[in-house]
């Protein structure tokens, strides 16, 4: 029952997403704008179906491994796949100082677990196994292929506001008659400014529910939370200090949000993961301990 929930829970916000970018299409171009933001979000949703990994994979500058390059590595994924019923992921090695670590694949068996060199040359073989066991209950789930959906969506919408701003009498342009309208030309510029800011938290939303239950059937895959903890503790201080390449677009694949070159004081208000405290206090209680962080 919580997994139809939670799956009915997504469809329902994937669903408003895809109502708000039609809705701006149609502030754009009426009908006919309302059918191109259909059209647009329908293809861009499907390009993220079929090379969302591609593109993660890509912009980590990743390459695969073999067991023979990193067989501790490989048996350790081997090892938490067959015990959670999954195929074998395809496994790759980013060269990132930063210690990160993230799966991408649209479904089970097009899975693929991502480690960094920070994050090799970091964990003990327990924080190991919490931080891969977290990341293939992601391709259990297959939350990468709904939250990338969730990313290009959110994505179409900002698109479609540029386009309603200049285009759909927000900035002199459009059909004048509408123009006219002052009670229309209010709703419009509402719609244009808050209808990208309602996509990218749905799509927050989206990726934060979706941490807290990885860290959950992680925990259980890897037969405790003790390594998970410990591996969250360490890399919320690392990736303080160490930026990572990686465009902030991409960074709810990651399991903890990688400082970026990119990042500023606006990005942070949309953080696409929940604070690393919350997250631990959450794990601690599936060991029956309180919460370090309580005053």
């Amino acid at each position: 029952m919580p997994v139809f929930v939670n799956g009915l829970k997504t469809a329902i916000l994937l669903g408003l997403l895809m109502g708000l970018c039609v809705g701006i299409g149609y502030a754009t171009g009426r009908m006919d704008g309302m059918y191109a933001g259909f059209v647009i979000g329908g293809l861009m949703s499907m390009g993220s179906y079929f090379f969302s990994d591609k593109i993660a994979l890509a912009s980590a500058g990743a390459h695969p491994v073999t067991r023979e390059q990193a067989p501790e590595l490989y048996d350790m994924v081997q090892d938490l796949s067959q015990r959670d019923g999954l195929p074998m992921p395809r496994i790759y090695y980013s060269p990132e100082q930063a210690p990160n670590a993230f799966a991408t694949g649209r479904n089970p068996k097009h899975g693929v677990v991502c480690v960094t060199a920070g994050l090799m040359n970091m964990m003990s073989g327990k924080e190991l196994e919490g931080v891969l066991a977290h990341e293939l209950s992601h391709i259990k789930h297959r939350d990468i292929l709904i939250s990338s959906l969730a990313a290009v969506m959110a994505g179409a919408i900002a698109i479609f506001a540029r386009m309603a701003f200049w285009f759909g009498g927000g900035y002199g342009g459009g059909d004048r008659r509408r123009g006219n309208d002052a009670f229309g030309a209010i709703a419009t510029i509402l719609t244009i400014i808050l209808a990208p800011i309602a996509a990218a938290l749905v799509q927050m939303a989206i990726s934060r529910s979706r941490e807290y239950a990885a860290d959950a059937s992680g925990a259980r895959l890897a037969g405790g939370p003790e390594g998970l903890i410990s591996a969250l503790q360490k890399l919320e201080s690392a990736n303080r200090r160490i930026p990572m390449n990686v465009s902030p677009s991409q960074s709810h694949m990651f399991i903890v949000m990688p400082l970026t070159s990119h990042s500023t004081g606006f990005t942070e208000l949309f953080r696409t993961h929940p604070a690393t405290e919350k997250r631990i206090a959450a794990l601690l209680q599936l060991e029956g301990k309180g919460n370090p962080y309580a005053t």
